[in-house]
C-alpha cells in the first residue's frame, strides 16, 4: 500500500510510453493465493505482457482485512489502472464495487461462487465490467477421499468465516452430499481471525477429523489449527496443495497456479481489446487431483490408500514450516 501512495506523490514512478499499469488486489496472505497471483503473471507473460518491460505491476495484500481491501481497490480506481485483478472473493467484491463507476476491467481469481458473490448471473455471464475464475471446491470428489482414509469416522468439523461468502457456500455444498458418505458436517463460524484458536478447540471436541475450505481468513491460520489438531491427534483434510504441504494428512483440490495461469490469459485478452470483460463468460478448473503428506499421515498412525497414493499428483513426505 506504501508503494501506491508514494507513486501518487513521486513522478518517478512514471509510466513509460506504452506501457500498461494493472493493480493486483490479493485479499490475504498464504500459499494458495499467492500461487494464483504468480501464476495470473505468468499467463500475462505467456500472452506477451512482461513486468518491467511493457507491464507495470502495483501489488497490495489487505491481510484478510475488509477495510483494507476496499481501500487498495479504491486507490486503484483512483489512479485509473487499465486492469485490476483481484484475488478472494472479499477483495473481487470490494474492486467490483469500487471501480462501477469507471471503465477499468476486473478479473477475478480464486472466487469460489461468483454468482452468490452477485459477480456472475447464473448463466456464468457478468454482472458488469468484470470476470474471471473460480476456484469450486470438488466437494464430493474430497468426501469421497476422506471415506476413503477414514472408513469409520462420522463427523466432519468445518471452521469457516461468517463474512466471506464463498465458504457460506461451499459448507451447503458439503452439507447437501455429506449423508451420501456416511458423514455430518458440523461448523464453527468466526468473525475474525483472533477468533480461531477457541473455534478450533472447540471444534476438535466434537468430530473425527477437519475439512479446510479455501476461507481466506482461516487457511491465514491454518498453522494454528494443525497444531491444535496434532495434539488431538485428529486429521486435517486441505483443500489444495499447500495446504498439504504445510501440514494437511491430504486433499482432492486444484492446483492455483494453473487457476492463475488461466485468469491471466483471460485478462490479457481484456488488455488486447480481443475482448470486454463485460461479455466474458467466467470459467471454472474442474479437473481435481489428489495430494497427500506421508509424514503427516506417519504422525496420525494412518496408511493412505495405495489407489490414491497411486494416483497422486504429488505426495510430500515432510511438513513444511
Amino acid at each position: 500500500m506504501l508503494f501506491v501512495l508514494l507513486c501518487s506523490l513521486f513522478t518517478g514512478c512514471s509510466q513509460k510510453e506504452g506501457q500498461i499499469t494493472i493493480g493486483i488486489g490479493q485479499f490475504a496472505e498464504h500459499g494458495s493465493l499467492d500461487n494464483c497471483r504468480e501464476g495470473f503473471l505468468a499467463g500475462l507473460k505467456e500472452a506477451g505482457y512482461v513486468e518491467g518491460e511493457n507491464l507495470k505491476v502495483l501489488y497490495d495484500n489487505a491481510q484478510a482485512d475488509g477495510g483494507m481491501a476496499a481501500q487498495i481497490a479504491n486507490e486503484y480506481v483512483s489512479k485509473k489502472v487499465d486492469l485490476i485483478c483481484s484475488i478472494a472473493t472479499p477483495m473481487a467484491q470490494s474492486a467490483f464495487g469500487a471501480a462501477k463507476n469507471s471503465d477499468i476491467p476486473i478479473i477475478f481469481t480464486a472466487v469460489t461462487d461468483p454468482v452468490l458473490a452477485e459477480l456472475a448471473k447464473e448463466d456464468k455471464t457478468p454482472s458488469g465490467n468484470i470476470t474471471g475464475t473460480s476456484d469450486k471446491l470438488p466437494v464430493k470428489e474430497q468426501l469421497e477421499m476422506i471415506r476413503a482414509i477414514l472408513p469409520d469416522a462420522k463427523k466432519i468439523g468445518i471452521l469457516y468465516s461468517t463474512s466471506e461468502i464463498n465458504s457460506v457456500s461451499a459448507i451447503e455444498e458439503y452439507k447437501a452430499a455429506a449423508a451420501d458418505y456416511g458423514f455430518e458436517i458440523v461448523i464453527k463460524g468466526i468473525t475474525a481471525a483472533a477468533d480461531i484458536p477457541l473455534a478450533a478447540d472447540s471444534l476438535l471436541e466434537s468430530v473425527d477429523c477437519i475439512s479446510n475450505l479455501t476461507d481466506s481468513t482461516v487457511v491465514s491460520s491454518l498453522p494454528i489449527i494443525l497444531s491444535k489438531a496434532a495434539n488431538k491427534n485428529t486429521p486435517v483434510f486441505g483443500s489444495e496443495v499447500e495446504q498439504v504441504k504445510i501440514g494437511c494428512l491430504a486433499a482432492m483440490g486444484l492446483d492455483y497456479y494453473d487457476l492463475g495461469i488461466q485468469t491471466g490469459k483471460m485478462a490479457a485478452k481484456v488488455l488486447k481489446g480481443e475482448a470486454k470483460a463485460a461479455d466474458l463468460s467466467f470459467e471454472t478448473i474442474e479437473a481435481a487431483a489428489f495430494y497427500g503428506n506421508t509424514a503427516v499421515a506417519d504422525n496420525l498412525g494412518i496408511n493412505l490408500p495405495d489407489n490414491l497414493v497411486s494416483s497422486a499428483k504429488e505426495m510430500f513426505s515432510e511438513i513444511t514450516e
